[in-house]
C-alpha cells in the first residue's frame, strides 16, 4: 500500500525509524491472494493526491473506521475515502468518493502505537448497495480468542520490494497470544511467513462476520513468521464507536481540547 512511504509524506521519518528501531507500521498483503470483486463491500481506500495510502473500514452510511496513526499529522482535508473500489488502476462506475468532515481520536499514543483508532465523519452519506455496505462490529468487550481464523485485507505491496497490487488482497490468519501485548488483538500464518506490513494501515480484521481488528503494526520485518501482526481491538471501543455515530451530525462542533472528538 503506497504513498504513505513517499518523499512528501509526513509519515516517512516514523516509519523508517519504527522499521530500524521496534514496531512498523503496517500493513502490506504479504503472501495473500486477490479477493474477488467487492466481495468486502466494506472496504474503504483513503487516498492523498489520488493515491492510496491507509485502508478504513465503513462503520455507518457517513462514518468510516481506520487506524489513527493514518491521519496523525495530516491535514485531514486532504484526504478522501473512496468507497466501492476494489481495482484501484480503473475509474470504476463502484464508486463513492467523500471528503473528510470531522476526525474522532480516543487517547492516541503515537509513541507505543496504543488506542490506534480512529473515526472519520464523512461529508455525506454513503449510498448503500451490492458494491458498499456497512461492516458488523463486535458489542462491547466480545473480543475474539486465540486459535480463531481470521482474514486480513488490503491494498498494500505484496512484498518489501515489490511494488503495490491494483487489485484488494486478502489472507487468512489466525488469531495468537503468544508475545501480544494485551493492548491488542495478534495474528500469525502458520507454518509460513505471510502478513501484513509497513506503510499502510488501518484495514480490518475480519472474524466471523464481525470487524474485530484495525491494521496497527508489526515487529521482526514483514511476514516474519515469528512475530505477530498486531491490530487494534475493536471490540474495546465499540461503545465509544457507537457514540460517535449515533451523535450524528446532531451534536456541536467540539471544544478544541474534548480528548474524545479531536480535530486534526
Amino acid at each position: 500500500m503506497t504513498p504513505s512511504c513517499s518523499s512528501s509524506s509526513p509519515a516517512l521519518v516514523p516509519v523508517l525509524l519504527a522499521m530500524l528501531l521496534g514496531p512498523a507500521l503496517a500493513s502490506e498483503i504479504v503472501g495473500g491472494r486477490p479477493a474477488q470483486p467487492h466481495a468486502w463491500p466494506f472496504m474503504v481506500s483513503l487516498q492523498r493526491r489520488g493515491g492510496h495510502f491507509c485502508g478504513a473500514t465503513l462503520i455507518a452510511p457517513n462514518f468510516v473506521m481506520s487506524a489513527a496513526h493514518c491521519v496523525d499529522g495530516l491535514n485531514f482535508r486532504s484526504v478522501v475515502a473512496v468507497l466501492g473500489a476494489h481495482d484501484l488502476g480503473q475509474r470504476e462506475p463502484t464508486r463513492q468518493t467523500f471528503a473528510i468532515q470531522r476526525v474522532f481520536e480516543t487517547g492516541f499514543n503515537p509513541q507505543r502505537l496504543l488506542n490506534d483508532i480512529v473515526i472519520l465523519q464523512l461529508n455525506g452519506s454513503a449510498t448503500i448497495n451490492s458494491n458498499v455496505q456497512v461492516a458488523r462490529l463486535p458489542a462491547q468487550n466480545q473480543g475474539v480468542g486465540s486459535g480463531v481464523r481470521c482474514l486480513a485485507m488490503g491494498w498494500g505491496q505484496l512484498g518489501t520490494t515489490r511494488p503495490p497490487p491494483r487489485i484488494l488482497q486478502e489472507l487468512n490468519v489466525t488469531v495468537v497470544t503468544t508475545l501480544c501485548r494485551r493492548a491488542n488483538v495478534c495474528t500469525l500464518v502458520p507454518r509460513r511467513q505471510a502478513g501484513i506490513c509497513f506503510g499502510d494501515s488501518g484495514g480490518p480484521l475480519v472474524c466471523n462476520g464481525l470487524v474485530q481488528g484495525i491494521d496497527s503494526f508489526i515487529r521482526g520485518g514483514c511476514g516474519s513468521g515469528f512475530y505477530p501482526d498486531a491490530f487494534a481491538p475493536v471490540a474495546q471501543f465499540a461503545d465509544w464507536i457507537n457514540s460517535i455515530i449515533q451523535r450524528g451530525d446532531h451534536r456541536p462542533s467540539p471544544h478544541p481540547r474534548d480528548p474524545a472528538s479531536r480535530t486534526l
